[in-house]
């Protein structure tokens, strides 16, 4: 998994009925592009994050 400062990450819910979250990646902690990465959630919450197999990221648009 590779993600850059501004991608999202989607955390699909693991449990039926449980919402998928969304994450912007406000740094990159890993070698090149690779995890841990520090998010932002929604609500303002940060955290780090080694995403699992449940987790896709969403490559911000370049054009942007």
């Amino acid at each position: 998994m590779r993600a850059t400062a501004g991608d999202k990450l989607v955390l699909h819910g693991r449990v039926v009925g449980q919402n998928d979250r969304i994450a912007e990646v406000v740094e990159v902690l890993g070698a090149d592009g690779g995890p841990p990465y520090r998010v932002r959630f929604e609500d303002g919450h940060e955290t780090l994050v080694s995403p699992g197999p449940d987790t896709v990221v969403r490559h911000q648009d370049p054009a942007s």
